[in-house]
């Protein structure tokens, strides 16, 4: 046992030594502070939406090839992926940053905020980097410099990866992780693992947070369609009103949550957010549709609830005369941290940021692509920072108000630069 503790503090400790050893890159992370807040103010000030990041990705590529890097683009529709080999021979990690913004009208004073208007799904609406992916790209920019700089420091290869679409590709399309996966992203050459970050306007500047297993949840769409009989207001019982199903499948869909789920284990959310039924007051319509989000953490949970749904609303509708179906749609699975290589690299982290600022997390019920990245191979997804120190009052991610403070933004680029470099050296 105490054989088996000391190898497992040795090989924790590996990493944070060599990070705490070369000066150069320390030197050269800080010097690429202004770069990087540079970019975040482009990026921010010129969002695009998924699978349309067409500006966003020829700068990202024209700054990787300005680098001496081999640079794909057009991966997933307009994802752009380059490759950085060390100076010795070793294993293979990748870095992900996700490139697309919102259909949000900024409403904030900030100097470089966007006047951007487009049309979205039949509305006019502007266009905001509401979560944060502009920080996420200058900051893999910068280290994309960092690493090209110190190749003598890697002993294998970096994959950059930016990828489109991570808040979901629009209707009738594919795109984002799923899509970059399924085009091979992750060959060529074959990666060993994956790091991502996720800037948090509610964690303060300077901290990191993390937590191993299931850190963000799986996210599924569904639609439930409630076919009843039309008939005349005044005279429900020559009819089948489906308004009526539809609450009590509401109703139902909630006792699964508090009755049939285990959330001592993990939570779970049902939500529906949307119901569109009938067209006048004393009309009893033949059907509605409801529309609503389902947030888990644990498989089998998942499948459970899934399952569940769909049998409670046929059997509902029934009950009352009238028929339901579910249509089910995948976004997100769990984003889960690999928790050994969760443990190998957190002193990583402490190095970067300071024992003291890293943190561990309660698992989050909102949803992240990466995720598919970690179905394939072990991967590492934490949080950054961004919220000024003192602030209050921050705001939510994808309102109108969100802001990021840009001295979050460097402790970014020293994490993933020194997780990457003592990942492929602790071979």
């Amino acid at each position: 046992m105490k054989q088996t503790l000391s190898l497992l503090i040795v090989l924790m400790l590996a990493p944070l030594c060599h990070a705490q050893m070369d000066l150069t890159l320390t030197k050269d992370i800080e010097q690429i502070e202004s770069k990087v807040i540079s970019w975040r103010h482009y990026f921010h000030e010129n969002p695009e939406l998924s699978n349309r990041e067409f500006k966003t990705a020829e700068k990202i590529a024209e700054h990787l090839r300005s680098l001496g890097m081999d640079v794909q683009t057009g991966v997933g529709k307009t994802g752009v992926v380059a490759i950085l080999k060390g100076d010795n021979p070793g294993k293979v990690v990748a870095l992900r940053a996700d490139i697309d913004a919102l259909p949000v009208t900024e409403r904030n004073d900030l100097p470089f905020k966007s006047e951007v208007v487009t049309n979205f799904l039949n509305t006019e609406t502007g266009v905001m980097h509401a979560c944060g992916h502009d920080t996420h790209i200058s900051i893999l920019m910068g280290v994309a410099e960092v690493l090209s700089k110190n190749t003598h420091l890697i002993n294998g290869t970096v994959t950059f990866i930016f990828q489109p679409a991570e808040e979901g590709p629009p209707p009738g399309e594919e795109g984002g992780a799923a899509l970059m996966i399924k085009e091979g992203v992750l060959k060529n050459p074959d990666v060993d693992a994956i790091f991502g970050l996720h800037i948090n306007s509610s964690t303060p500047v300077g901290t990191i947070r993390y937590k191993s297993g299931g850190t963000m949840a799986a996210v599924e769409r569904f639609v439930v369609t409630v076919r009843g009989k039309g008939t005349h207001g005044s005279a429900p019982w020559t009819g089948v009103d489906p308004i009526l199903i539809s609450a009590k499948i509401i109703d139902g869909f909630q006792s699964i949550i508090s009755r049939e789920s285990d959330l001592v284990r993990e939570p779970a959310v049902i939500t529906v957010g949307k119901i569109t039924s009938g067209t006048r007051f004393n009309i009893i319509p033949e059907s509605a549709e409801l529309i609503g989000t389902v947030r888990t953490l644990d498989p089998d949970m998942r499948t459970h609830i899934i399952r569940r749904m769909t049998e409670m609303a046929a059997d509902i509708a029934k009950a009352y005369g009238g028929s339901a179906t579910i249509a089910w749609k995948n976004n997100t699975v769990v984003t889960y941290n690999d928790p050994q290589l969760t443990a190998q690299m957190v002193p990583t982290l402490e190095t970067a940021a300071g024992v003291n600022n890293v943190e561990t997390m309660k698992a989050s019920t909102g949803g992240e692509d990466f995720s598919f990245y970690q179905e394939v191979i072990p991967g590492f997804y934490f949080f950054l920072g961004g919220m000024t120190p003192g602030n209050k009052t921050p705001y939510p991610h994808h309102t109108p108000d969100f802001k990021i403070d840009d001295a979050g933004m460097l402790l970014g680029v020293k994490a993933l630069s020194q997780l990457s470099i003592d990942y492929l050296n602790a071979q």
